[in-house]
């Protein structure tokens, strides 16, 4: 693995051949955050989890309250591919931001798909009113079968303390990135 350099951004250090994972709820603001922290590093790649799931052109299950065991595969498809292509980055020297819903006892499963060290984790925790408010004002709408609360049940009851936790309700996403940076090493996952 390349374990690389250090380079400044902001006032903390960001290491190339990192992997970075935003996660949180829908609407929790996960892609406008990593996009804007993949921007803020000098060798960044913005690695979209949901890119994987719309690459099925037919056959796609998507994920219900009943949890199918074909749409549960397909899950961890998108999981493994998003986990190995921020690999792929990370060993070309590039700060890979992964950006996903990874709720529950699945994250700390995801986390271990990541081969390559440092990772960091941050999940954005906005309150749930926000997430409702948020989901309401934007274009594209995923919650479907799921509800807000259960999401944020889920969040907040049954995903395990790792990582940096931002409740990023009052905050731009412009803040919530220089929290990320200024807060780094808070959001390193222990090798």
């Amino acid at each position: 693995m390349r374990n690389s350099r250090s380079h400044l951004s902001g006032s903390s250090a960001a290491p190339t051949g990192a992997v970075v994972v935003i996660t949180g709820a829908m609407a929790a603001g996960k892609s406008t955050v990593a996009q804007l922290l993949a921007s803020r590093l000098p060798r960044a790649a913005h690695v979209r989890g949901d890119v994987f799931r719309r690459m099925i052109v037919s056959g796609r299950e998507e994920l219900t309250h009943e949890e199918s065991p074909e749409a549960t595969e397909q899950l961890w498809l998108r999981y493994r591919l998003s986990a190995a292509t921020a690999d792929g980055y990370a060993r070309a020297g590039f700060t890979a931001v992964v950006q996903d819903v990874i709720l529950g006892p699945a994250l700390p499963r995801y986390l271990d798909l990541i081969a390559s060290r440092p990772r960091f984790l941050v999940v954005l925790a906005p309150r749930p009113d926000v997430l409702e408010q948020r989901e309401r004002e934007r274009a594209k709408k995923g919650y479907g079968d799921w509800s807000v609360a259960s999401l944020d049940d889920a969040l907040r009851r049954d995903t395990p303390r790792l990582g940096l936790w931002l409740d990023t309700s009052d905050q731009t996403p412009e803040q919530s990135v220089t929290r990320i940076l200024n807060d780094l090493p808070a959001a390193r996952i222990p090798d």
